[in-house]
């Protein structure tokens, strides 16, 4: 999941980005409204976490331009106790949810989750792609029965690859998703990560569940009964 953080104060951005990062989120910080706007019209986001007290453009005005430019990403506002008026205005414009400070990370990552999944169409915490099963909560997953052992980046990567089974993600969209959008776009990080997680898949036969695109990218066969690549 990549997320963006709108939030000026200092402590409370980073407490955000580590504790989302720690579960495997990809995090972009902005600290004031209109670098939150500008990045979110021009990178693809799974959500926005927005505060409304801002300098420059508030959450209020950074909303109602999203909104009303069709974004898709599911915005939760963050409000100061007490301020009923900004969270009934901020849901009036559309926002998604909204978190009231100060706020347990557990709760905001619920919340985020919740959300990805009701605008993906995901119905339940668990995944399944042939013979791949996932725990969107827990983090577990099973292959052909077995249990996996994943790092939190492997995790990331295959759950972003299993959104769209049959869709090919290239290189590029991976980066932006996985990792950051700063990476080199030329680097291998990607391939590198894809082997160690064939690897632990034992996924390398005709059948693969993790097919690569020559010249593209890769992609999740919608139905597998696992064990290799091409």
């Amino acid at each position: 999941m990549k997320v963006l953080v709108v939030e000026d104060h200092p402590e409370m951005a980073k407490s955000i980005r580590e504790g989302l990062q720690e579960n495997g989120m990809t995090v972009e910080v902005c600290d004031d409204g209109d670098s939150g706007l500008k990045r979110a019209q021009t990178e693809v986001f799974d959500a926005i976490v927005l505060d409304i007290m801002l300098p420059g453009l508030d959450g209020l005005a950074v909303l109602q331009s999203l909104k009303g430019s069709g974004a898709r990403a599911p915005i939760i506002l963050v409000t100061a106790r007490g301020a009923i008026d900004d969270r009934v205005k901020g849901l009036d414009l559309g926002a998604d949810d909204y978190l009231t400070k100060p706020f347990y990370m557990e709760e905001l990552i619920a919340r985020l989750r919740a959300l990805t999944r009701r605008a993906t169409g995901q119905s339940s915490s668990l995944r399944q792609v042939g013979s791949l099963t996932m725990n969107l909560v827990t983090r577990e997953v099973r292959y052909q029965d077995s249990p996996v052992d994943l790092s939190p980046r492997e995790f990331s990567l295959i759950e972003f690859l299993t959104r769209t089974p049959g869709h090919v993600y290239t290189r590029a969209q991976i980066l932006e998703h996985v990792w950051s959008c700063y990476f080199d776009p030329h680097s291998n990080i990607v391939d590198v990560h894809i082997q160690k997680l064939r690897g632990k898949l034992n996924d390398r036969d005709r059948d693969a569940i993790i097919e690569t695109v020559r010249g593209v990218g890769y992609r999740i066969r919608e139905t597998s009964t696992g064990g290799g690549r091409l």
